[in-house]
């Protein structure tokens, strides 16, 4: 087993006073086989209550108001986790019997959310290039394996050259990007071939060797249904499956679903975004970034903040008003491609 601390700071800083400030965040990490929850502390400035609900595919959910006026405000989520090795599947039943068992899936809850494909021009190019690395004899975890390695092989891990915006087609095109479009190809295709697929937000941890891509940072990679086994992890930005190294905070239908911080607000439509990250433990690596805009984050007076100790819950199943949602997740996005 393998212990982390994770420090993840948002902060934002404001021209001038704001308020009416609306804020979901997505920052729980949900115990279960493979990870365990040993503490999370909440710290948020200014003073905030925080209300927690689950949503419907049960990642845990925060959510809270700053009324009063304010020209700063920050995030911090200190959790402490411990991980291990996944077991790798064994399927014991035969290929054929994979792929009907599959084909019976597509329309049952909860698979049927996680087999939808968005239109794009560049469908028919998908398809051809799925008919050269797949048949229907190829076992699903070899699939899942010839569609990670194409990826990671086919597409340069290159900051600077997607937004929030690009779509598959202009990722197709390009062949470049950072883990979470490697993640939104991964799913296309791996929908395309009727193999249920969801998007899982986390971190990467650090090792000695610092060889995967996206470590010390927030992180994406992708999720499969694997019959008589259930959902299991694979990482397309560094054509691995998921191990003790990998964090789930959330799973969803798309990045949209995940995404740790998002609000509005009333006030001034410029402010500085800060994101930082900071990863230590397991063999007593540590790595870390930090977004650009700010050098610096002033402390937290942990005695004025929010501080609140996160009880997780089991996983079942005239004013200008500004949306800070997409700052977030470009942010996010020239984090993860550090």
């Amino acid at each position: 087993m393998f212990k982390y601390s994770i420090s993840h700071t948002t902060k934002y800083q404001y021209d001038s006073n704001v308020g009416n400030s609306a804020n979901q965040i997505i920052l729980f990490p949900i115990s279960g086989e493979n990870q365990t929850i040993l503490e999370q502390n909440l710290i948020i400035s200014p003073l905030v209550n925080v209300d927690y609900f689950n949503d419907y595919f049960q990642n845990r959910i925060g959510v809270f108001t700053v009324v009063e006026p304010h020209r700063e405000l920050v995030i911090l989520s200190e959790l402490k986790v411990e991980t291990k090795n996944t077991p790798f599947p064994n399927v014991q039943i035969s290929v054929a019997e994979q792929w009907e068992d599959l084909h019976k899936k597509i329309g049952q809850f909860p698979y049927m959310d996680f087999n939808q494909t968005e239109k794009f021009e560049h469908r028919a190019d998908v398809e051809e290039v799925l008919k050269t690395i797949l048949s229907s004899d190829t076992p699903i975890i070899d699939a899942v394996s010839a569609i990670s390695t194409y990826i990671n092989q086919n597409f340069r891990y290159e900051r600077g050259v997607t937004t929030v915006e690009t779509g598959v087609d202009e990722l197709w095109e390009n062949k470049a990007g950072v883990c979470q479009d490697f993640a939104h190809m991964m799913i296309t295709m791996l929908r395309l071939s009727r193999i249920p697929a969801r998007y899982v937000s986390g971190y990467i941890c650090p090792s000695l060797d610092h060889q995967m891509r996206g470590e010390g940072a927030t992180h994406a990679w992708v999720e499969v249904y694997i019959p008589t086994y259930g959902w299991f992890g694979n990482d397309p930005t560094n054509d691995c499956w998921v191990d003790n190294r990998h964090v789930q905070i959330a799973v969803g239908r798309d990045f949209r679903d995940c995404t740790p911080v998002k609000g509005t607000y009333e006030g001034t439509s410029h402010h500085n975004l800060f994101v930082s990250v900071l990863i230590t433990g397991g063999d007593g690596s540590q790595s870390g970034l930090e977004s650009a805009n700010v050098h610096e984050i002033a402390s937290i007076d942990k005695n004025t903040a929010n501080k609140v100790k996160v009880v997780e819950d089991k996983r079942a199943g005239n004013a200008q008003s500004v949306n800070s949602y997409q700052q977030y997740i470009m942010q996010q996005q020239q984090q993860q491609q550090q």
